[in-house]
Parts: structure tokens; sequence; C-alpha cells
């Protein structure tokens, strides 16, 4: 999959599928229209484009919103491989670009500098100044600007849309086993280990510190996870806390990571944690004893789940 950083693309890239979104969790629902692009792409014979921001314009318009991210950049990139796309998109997000005017971006952007054979968007999507531009507006000029507006239903669970920000809110209510079955895989942050208080060694259960960044925050409390060092493929076992440590006072959210059988040291690289089971949700305790013990059977219950 080839990568750009704006709208100016190859030639051989010209006539394309273009889906447009932010696809934050490429969830069930994104994958819907995935499919749907890859019938296309096999009828018209040809490439499958996707167009995304960043920031993503909720945020750039919101400097509060911190904690929002289902995944990275980086993640994103690796779904969409995975739904066989041929190129992305990355258009930065910007005061200038939120201001061009709905038409204008169909007109120079859409049509002019990529020439879209088919557009995919979801049936809320809307761009352009103020936010101007809906599909409404995408189907009106379809015939003028050539390409062929696809739209297809969200796809539904028990009478319910799928969407990131069903997502977001299943794991916030620490719903985990719903938030992955509707990601299709285990939800994952990936950051760097970080330098922390050192607290979990001195208590005998060492931590790997991770700033969770943008990254949606989930139920605080004990999962069970499996984690990556690096970009080494092997998977190990762990238990992890996602909270604001209240026996000790932190303020800050912050997720901890106790690797069963490992002790390395792993400063500065990257960990990508995959959370697999809530075990309980975050408690202060009255003394590091009370910790402790309830540390012991948290990893019980955290084995039996990794299974």
């Amino acid at each position: 999959m080839k990568i750009y950083s704006g709208f100016n693309i190859p030639q051989n890239y010209y006539n394309s599928i273009i889906l447009i979104g932010n696809f934050d969790g490429v969830h069930l629902g994104h994958q819907k229209l995935f499919r749907k692009a890859r019938e296309y792409k096999k009828k018209f014979k040809c490439k499958i484009g996707v167009v995304t921001f960043n920031p993503m314009p909720k945020m750039f318009f919101n400097k509060n919103l911190k904690h929002f991210k289902l995944m990275s950049t980086t993640q994103k990139i690796t779904q969409f491989k995975k739904q066989k796309v041929d190129f992305l998109i990355n258009q930065k997000f910007s005061k200038s670009f939120s201001k061009i005017k709905a038409e204008l971006f169909i007109k120079n952007y859409l049509n002019k500098k990529i020439k879209a054979k088919v557009l995919f968007v979801s049936n809320n999507f809307r761009f352009g100044n103020k936010r101007e531009g809906d599909t409404g507006l995408l189907r009106y000029y379809e015939n003028k600007y050539n390409y062929k507006l696809i739209i297809p239903s969200p796809l539904k669970k028990n009478k319910k849309i799928i969407s990131s920000t069903k997502i977001r809110k299943l794991l916030s209510n620490g719903n985990l086993n719903k938030a992955n079955l509707y990601l299709t895989r285990n939800w994952t942050i990936e950051g760097k280990v970080k330098r922390g208080r050192k607290i979990g060694g001195k208590i005998g259960f060492a931590t790997c510190n991770i700033d969770i960044g943008n990254y949606v925050i989930a139920k605080p409390g004990v999962y069970s996870v499996k984690a990556k060092i690096g970009k080494n493929k092997k998977k190990l076992n762990g238990i992890a806390n996602l909270g604001f440590r209240p026996t000790f006072n932190q303020n800050k959210i912050l997720l901890e990571v106790n690797l069963f059988n490992f002790n390395k040291n792993i400063y500065y690289k990257k960990l990508t944690v995959e959370f697999v089971k809530f075990i309980r949700k975050e408690k202060k305790f009255k003394s590091i004893k009370q910790l402790t013990n309830q540390i012991k059977k948290d990893i019980r219950v955290a084995k039996l789940s990794l299974k």
C-alpha cells in the first residue's frame, strides 16, 4: 500500500474507488464498506484508495478532546493493508484545509486531483467549510464531476449501529468483550515504555509504564493482556492496570503492564498491548499488603483468561 500526505498522487491511481472517513477502529461497520469496495474493484478493474485526516477533525476543532482515538495512525495503516487498500491519502487537517468550500473540495480535490471514479462515504458524512457538505451535496454533483456515489447502510447488531462512538462507550463501560467483538480483534494500545516511580518493583510486581497519549480511556481497572516488544512478533502474557493508582495518589491516567516471567530492561522501547479481559475496576487499598494480596489474585485470574 502506497501512502501519500496529500492529494497529489501518481496518474496510475486516478479513476479509483475512494473511501473517505476517519475509520477509527476499522471495525465491523468499516469492514462492510471495504468488502463492498472490493466488489466494485473486481467489477471496474481499478484500485482502492482511502482518504483520511490527521488529526481527526473532531479533535482539531475541540482542543480539549484529548482521549478519543481507538487506534494510532500506524495501527490504522496496518488494518488498511489487511483490507487490501492500494493507497492511502493521509491528509493533514489544518485551519486552511477546514475552510475549503464543499463544492470546491469535490471539484478541485476529488475530481481534478484524484479523478475519483466511485466514492464510498457513510450516511452521516459531512465535509467542507463549517461542515456545509453532506451526502445530498455529493449526490447533487455526481454527474457533473463524473463519479458514482455509494452510501452503504450502516451495519447493525441487535438493531443498534456498530460505530466508533459505540465502541468507545463499550470500552469506557468496561464491556471489553463486546468492544473486541466489534473490532474483530483485541483492542490495542501502542506506546513507549517510560521510567516511572518504580513502585511496582518495590512491592514485587515490576511494571512497564506507558503514557496512553490520545487513546480513549477504557474503564479504569485491571486487565489481562498480551504484549509485544518493538518489532518482535512473539506475544507475552501479562496483567495491566489502567488508571490513576488511587492507593499511591497518582493524578494522571497511566497504563502499567506486568509481564509474566519477564525481567528485562525495555525502557524507551515500543510496547504493543492487547486488552484481552477486564478483571476488575480500580480500587483504593488501605495498605500495601492488601494491594499485593489482591494483585496475586488478579494474576491468577489473568493467567486463566490467557490460556
